[in-house]
């Protein structure tokens, strides 16, 4: 994604296209928390998003979890310092996570944070989402106030999201800024600011989100950095 050796260059959402399922929702039932499977990936090598988490929801809906997280070393032990926040939400019953997987992305704190190696992941609370997230993610585009595409390393004013599904969806967007790790260390992102709230993204359509107050203010000082990132993803 980046510049320098980038590792987080290749942004390779983990959908499982092929396994999703289309318009067979049940509504009638609750979710469940034990069709939720999760893996975690600590480096993701060269042009790859470190600190992974992959979604695996084998409920036949969207479904919107909050998650806790238990960092672990590398013998499997509890890492009661280091605190585990995510990018998209998934801790915080904001991520969408489709029927078949998706990936949120962890970042650590506290003494230890380099020292985590896995994650425990409990699912505290599990409800159906009110809109069905993307079959095909939805994804961003950064413009100049010309309304050109430019490079995300610019100072870019608007975001424009795109929708391919042929229904409307409701996504977030954050832009994010990754660190520089020493060798052997994974890189996280330091900083993540949404741009703009909710967007309503029509069947098949675009909606160009406007970058105001924080996130202006983080596009203009971290715009020419090596690490940086805009990302989408299915909320409510």
């Amino acid at each position: 994604m980046e510049r320098r050796r980038t590792r987080v260059a290749g942004w390779v959402v983990a959908v499982s296209l092929a396994a999703i399922l289309v318009g067979v929702t049940d509504w009638s039932s609750d979710p469940a928390k034990s069709a939720l499977s999760f893996a975690y990936q600590r480096e993701g090598g060269d042009n790859r998003i470190s600190q992974t988490l992959t979604i695996k929801n084998a409920n036949t809906e969207s479904v919107v979890p909050v998650l806790a997280f238990t960092a672990l070393d590398r013998n499997g032990d509890p890492l009661p310092r280091v605190h585990v926040r995510t990018v998209f939400g998934s801790d915080s019953g904001r991520l969408v996570v489709p029927y078949g997987t998706f990936l949120d992305i962890l970042r650590f704190s506290g003494a230890g944070e380099h020292q985590v190696y896995d994650v425990r992941v409990t699912v505290e609370r599990l409800v159906a989402a009110k809109r069905r997230a993307n079959v095909h993610p939805v994804t961003v585009e950064e413009l100049d106030s010309t309304g050109r595409a430019v490079s995300k390393f610019t100072r870019f004013t608007t975001v424009r999201v795109t929708n391919i599904d042929p229904y409307p969806v409701t996504a977030r967007v954050a832009y994010l800024v990754y660190d520089q790790p020493a060798e052997g260390e994974t890189q996280q992102a330091v900083s993540v600011t949404p741009i703009g709230g909710l967007v309503h993204v029509p069947a098949g359509g675009s909606a160009d989100v406007k970058v105001t107050g924080a996130a202006a203010t983080a596009v203009g000082r971290y715009s020419g950095g090596p690490a940086v990132s805009v990302k989408a993803y299915n909320s409510q």
